[in-house]
């Protein structure tokens, strides 16, 4: 009788799935508070290869938000001499083209958050869908594609997904919404499978052109994706099941991955690298939202990355938002102290090994090639 390889293969591949966070490298990194706009608030929300950080930062008196860019702990307000809540920023790409949303008059007293796209000395509101009231925009790629959302039914207020080519917008379905896209134009975001977004059945979903993929959830009742890289790796959120909590995640194609938490109920991605490391927020034992970050199936509180000084400072960092390819990492951080919420970027010495990531999704090929070799 013939040795079958399964049993081998399926070996190899558990110790390349749960043996793979052995290869983590330590990494060293300084915190910088990025400081605000003369406000008490600001948070960072994107990072591009080059280490340029988009956000929002809080005016004097905290009377609204103006869309910020960063170059080290350097603050470029992109909508000065607007007073009171004007604009956000939420993404940046390589060439530094952000997009976001700011208020824009349409007369009298009448007005709308419309998404916009800054170029460093000016701004262009995107064109809107037949009949929307509010659009933003979340998510911006090399090219200039942008995709984000609109409010197209001004009674119910249904959020329509929507993708802009250059200002011309291309709606992507009622009750949807999209928050990020990558460099080849695939979108992520969620969409309700049952017709009213937001509620029982809002599910994650990549759209590649028109063409909507449920991406499913880890057996709860919603899920929604927040990130992808140019491999095509979405990271989000999804219930697990019976909806008591909810977790981080990661969708390789293939299935849902639970990423877990930090020891509490919890946790949420918002962004990845193509290294695969992944940053986002997670619940504590004590239920505490604290900055994560996922390497493989890893969870590391980055507070534990802070010096003596930056703790002895006051600063917790809460979430992150986004983490570039040489590891660098933005999100908001509360100072304990002064109890002032600042933008944060963690800048490491060292790429981080991405060696867990690449061996996990090397095991699960392993096993899928294991498994059909052992039919019949």
């Amino acid at each position: 009788m013939a040795v079958k390889r399964f049993p081998i293969a399926v070996m190899l591949g558990c110790f390349l799935v749960f043996g793979a966070d052995l290869a983590e490298a330590d990494q060293a990194y300084s915190f910088t508070d990025l400081g605000t706009l003369g406000g008490s608030y600001s948070q960072a929300t994107s990072i591009n290869g080059a280490g340029s950080i988009a956000g929002a930062a809080w005016v004097p008196g905290n009377i609204g938000s103006h869309a910020t860019v960063w170059n080290t702990s350097s603050a470029s307000d992109l909508t000065p001499g607007l007073p009171g809540v004007s604009s956000q920023a939420y993404a940046i790409n390589n060439f530094g083209l952000v997009a976001g949303q700011s208020v824009v008059q349409l007369g009298g007293s009448n007005w709308a958050w419309r998404a916009t796209i800054w170029n460093g000395t000016s701004a262009t509101v995107l064109g809107t869908l037949p009949g929307t009231t509010h659009t933003d925009a979340w998510g911006i790629n090399d090219a200039g594609q942008v995709a984000g959302r609109s409010i197209v039914d001004p009674f119910s207020g249904h959020y329509h997904a929507t993708l802009w080519n250059g200002s011309t917008p291309t709606d992507l379905g009622i009750d949807s919404a999209a928050y990020a896209i990558n460099q080849a134009g695939l979108v992520v975001g969620s969409r309700n499978i049952s017709g009213d977004y937001g509620a029982v059945g809002t599910h994650a979903t990549l759209w590649n052109g028109s063409v909507a993929t449920d991406l499913g959830t880890l057996g709860g009742s919603r899920s929604e994706a927040r990130g992808i890289n140019a491999l095509g790796v979405v990271v989000g959120s999804s219930f697990t099941n019976g909806d008591a909590s909810y977790h981080a995640t990661l969708w390789n194609g293939a299935m849902a991955l639970d990423l877990g938490t930090l020891g509490g109920s919890n946790s949420e991605a918002y962004g990845l690298n193509n290294n695969g490391l992944v940053v986002g927020y997670s619940a504590t034992v004590g239920n505490s939202s604290h900055a994560t970050l996922w390497n493989g199936s890893i969870a590391t509180d980055l507070n534990t990355f802070l010096d003596a000084n930056t703790i002895a400072a006051g600063w917790l960092l809460k979430s992150a938002t986004a983490i570039n390819d040489n590891g660098w990492i933005v999100g908001t951080a509360e100072n304990t102290i002064t109890g002032q919420s600042h933008a944060y970027l963690l800048s490491t010495l060292t790429v981080p090994e991405p060696a867990s990531y690449m061996l996990m999704l090397l095991g699960l090929a392993v096993l899928g090639v294991a498994s059909r070799r052992n039919v019949g």
